[in-house]
């Protein structure tokens, strides 16, 4: 992550991930993950996460669309927390 772009290898993508969150028959669905670079981090509206590259930021997004595509939920908190937590599990796997 940042120790990349000290060791000199390619700089880091720090992305702001969001989504909405949408009511449906069967409760709240998360779809419509979007990462934009940015320089100012807003932890409560989405979570921001470094990305090695357009590559890697990508492939989260199509995961996180599979992984939340049939999931419900019973209220916009949990929601959030969920793919919260499904973020910042990816992102501390792929760097330990």
């Amino acid at each position: 992550m940042l120790a990349d772009a000290a060791r000199g290898s390619k700089p880091a993508m720090l992305c702001q991930v969001t989504w909405k969150t949408e009511p449906g028959l069967r409760g709240l669905s998360c779809s419509g993950f979007r990462a934009v670079e940015t320089a100012q981090p807003d932890n409560e509206r989405g979570v921001a996460v470094e990305f090695a590259g357009e590559a890697e930021r990508d492939m989260l997004l199509r995961a996180l669309e599979a992984r939340f595509a049939a999931e419900r939920f019973c209220n916009t908190a949990a929601a959030f927390e969920t793919v919260k937590a499904y973020i910042l599990e990816w992102a501390a796997n792929k760097s330990g």
